[in-house]
């Protein structure tokens, strides 16, 4: 069995995002609730983080410099290089009880970003592609939890979750448009086992999802909807992962530690932590935005 280990003991409220940068050799990752976004370097295990004003639900690179942010309120470019924060763009302006969640690029190098529903009725959130021209589209309606993406190795499918359906859906995707269609359910979570959170895709087109209050992250086959493997976590809020590493075979994993209590934190008290596991299979990199 493969067994994750702690790399960066980060005590995250709620780490959220991770996104490897291919280029340099670091680990971009977010934590929501403390309003950062990070930096972390395997090499020399040292961790850069930048304070935000606002919650950050996912950040992306960009492929000319700097980074893409998906913010509590809309689109933002940031550059850590000078602290340069700049709005883009916020589709839900008028909707107070919403906030921006999970995000990352297709490969054609569109970021893709949703929101979840803080308070009021489910179904209220939306998924957006922000496209390279940076025009925003609704792209599916009826979300209360959007989370996990993944686009397979021929970039023909896409995966999706809304964590509060506790399903995995996939679509048929259009490279060229960043169009989706003939949504299909190809995973059901049966209760007990935690929510589906944070996704990820692995060359043999198997999708790895991280299960907050479920204590693991699990490998699923989208094309018989069968679990695979399980990866335990010494954490029980597991929200994300990603491939990372010069193979990308190694699989980051992030989790938080918002609304534990005291006891909770003695059985886990790493929670919040990053964490690594070197693995017999390779995962898709993470895509830049190229806008």
């Amino acid at each position: 069995m493969f067994k994750p280990e702690l790399v960066l003991d980060a005590k995250a409220t709620l780490g959220e995002g991770p996104f490897w940068d291919e280029i340099n050799n670091k680990l971009i990752w977010v934590d929501i609730d403390g309003r950062t976004v990070n930096e972390y370097d395997p090499q020399s295990r040292v961790n850069n983080s930048y304070s935000m004003e606002q919650k950050v639900g996912a950040a992306v690179l960009k492929e000319s410099e700097g980074m893409l942010l998906a913010m509590e309120n809309g689109f933002y470019s940031y550059n850590p290089e000078n602290d340069r924060l700049e709005a883009i763009y916020d589709p839900e302006s008028h909707i107070s009880t919403n906030r921006f969640n999970d995000g990352k690029c297709d490969p054609k190098g569109r970021f893709w970003a949703g929101t979840m529903v803080l308070e009021g009725e489910k179904g209220e959130g939306n998924l957006y592609r922000m496209d390279l021209d940076l025009s925003v589209h609704v792209v599916q309606t009826d979300v209360t939890v959007s989370n996990g993406m993944a686009w397979n190795i021929d970039k023909e499918k896409m995966y999706y979750i809304d964590t509060e359906t506790k399903k995995i859906k996939s679509y048929d995707f259009d490279m060229e448009t960043g169009e989706i269609a003939n949504e299909q359910v190809v995973v059901t979570i049966p209760d007990g086992e935690g929510s589906p959170d944070g996704m990820t895709i692995d060359e043999e087109g198997m999708l790895w999802v991280a299960f907050f209050g479920g204590w693991k992250v699990t490998r699923f086959n989208p094309e018989t909807g069968e679990e695979l493997s399980v990866i335990p976590v010494p954490a029980a809020q597991v929200t994300s992962c990603t491939f990372g590493g010069e193979d990308l075979n190694e699989l980051y994993i992030t989790t938080a530690r918002a609304g534990l209590s005291n006891e909770d934190l003695k059985e886990q008290p790493h929670a919040g932590g990053i964490f690594s596991v070197k693995l017999d299979v390779s995962g898709a990199p993470s895509y830049r935005f190229r806008g």
